[in-house]
């Protein structure tokens, strides 16, 4: 049988094991989002230039500006919006399953946004200043206000929501334009990422307080103003998905697969093409301000059309007969466990590049680091195939399974 006839989905009692007839799909997209997710927030791991606006100087070899390029058009900015669209999906769903089984939804999630909360606020503080987990479950209490939505308002809302965003940096390009250019202070931005760079080196409690003045002085901004309303756009997109069967039905059509391809990844390969130029200095040349801004809001216009254009690539790819079977097989048990790979990445990328461990943080090209992404995606595909046939949930999964339902799931999959 193929996979995607199994994109249906079936009621899961409290405390125990997930139905076999779960969405396979779903997770195959997950544990593919894993690895975009990885590669973005690895970059940023390694170097504290990530995002400041100027190349680090101790790599700007040619190669350094093509792997920072080709990973800034391929991956920045877009899996975290397949990952939105899939918890805005994920949270119809389990709507539908204590519906169904006649379960109170709201005490229910909001026990779950209280847990991805507390997560989150260990993941940013401790681990990784860019943590998203924080900003879902904030977000996460307006999709529950809005669950009661149709889907067509969802859908004008996203828009909505996604060209406002969009249009507000471009307004912003537009106006910087008007005005006499400035020169970008280049030597603090310098000092300011090699100082960042040492306090990562210096020990764990001055990588914890750097991690806090990230979040003060930039990561929070980038959060408000770029992530959270695209994030609450794609949370309300997979509602639509959802409540219309739209997903579920493409997902076995070829044909409109093609369809969507064909529409989707001209418009944003385009778009991340302009943005990946601009943002990743491939050239190492220093870019005017109002172009960075301009290129930022064509992103965020496109971005999601390439999403989109991924999804249904994958979906397709899953299609293919045994290869895709074979390929679901490898990306699925990762997705049924992906907050337990997503907090693993960041516990590795702390130990690699900060003073939890190695303390390489400035000093990993960027080549190396993308081959140990793909060295460290690799070994949790198959740790995660390994821990999905003997469990029946990831780790940190059964630990919020456990805090939403208040009582003890089971662990060990076939167990009653």
């Amino acid at each position: 049988m193929a996979m995607m006839t199994s994109i249906e989905s079936t009621t899961t009692p409290p405390g125990s094991a997930p139905s076999v007839g779960r969405e396979h799909a779903i997770d195959a997209l997950r544990g593919f989002a894993l690895l975009g997710i990885l590669m973005v927030n690895a970059g940023s791991f390694a170097s504290t230039y990530f995002g400041v606006g100027v190349s680090d100087p101790a790599f700007s070899r040619p190669v350094d500006h093509a792997v920072r390029w080709l990973v800034s058009f391929l991956f920045e900015t877009k899996f975290y919006l397949l990952f939105s669209l899939l918890f805005g999906y994920s949270f119809a769903l389990q709507m539908d399953a204590a519906q169904r089984a006649g379960s109170a939804f709201v005490p229910r999630f909001l026990r779950r946004l209280l847990g991805l909360l507390l997560l989150g606020l260990g993941h940013a503080w401790l681990l990784f200043a860019g943590d998203i987990l924080v900003t879902y479950a904030l977000l996460g209490l307006l999709l529950l206000v809005w669950r009661g939505v149709r889907p067509a308002t969802a859908v004008v809302l996203a828009l909505a929501l996604l060209g406002a965003t969009a249009g507000g940096w471009g307004l912003l390009a537009w106006l910087v334009a008007q005005v006499p250019p400035m020169d970008l202070p280049l030597a603090e931005l310098h000092a300011k990422a090699q100082q960042a760079a040492q306090a990562y080196r210096a020990s764990a409690l001055e990588a914890i307080a750097q991690r806090g003045r990230d979040m003060a002085e930039g990561v929070w901004f980038v959060l408000v103003f770029v992530q959270g309303p695209c994030a609450l756009a794609m949370f309300l997109l997979g509602l639509a998905a959802h409540r219309t069967g739209y997903l579920a039905t493409v997902a076995r059509q070829p044909a409109r697969l093609r369809r969507w391809m064909a529409c989707c990844l001209p418009v944003g390969v385009a778009g991340a093409l302009f943005y990946a130029s601009v943002q990743s200095g491939a050239s190492g040349a220093q870019q005017p301000e109002q172009v960075g801004l301009a290129a930022l809001a064509v992103d965020l216009a496109t971005a999601p059309l390439l999403t989109f254009g991924y999804v249904a690539l994958l979906l397709w790819l899953l299609q293919r007969g045994p290869a895709g079977q074979r390929l679901g097989a490898v990306l699925e048990p990762a997705g049924r466990m992906a907050l337990s790979n997503y907090l693993l990445q960041s516990l590795v990328g702390a130990l690699v590049f900060t003073a939890y461990g190695l303390a390489l943080v400035g000093q990993v090209s960027p080549g190396w680091v993308v081959l140990g992404v793909l060295v460290l995606y690799a070994t949790q595909l198959a740790w995660s195939r390994r821990w999905m046939a003997m469990h029946a949930y990831g780790p940190v999964e059964w630990l919020l399974r456990a805090f939403t339902l208040w009582q003890w799931p089971v662990w060990r999959r076939g167990a009653r």
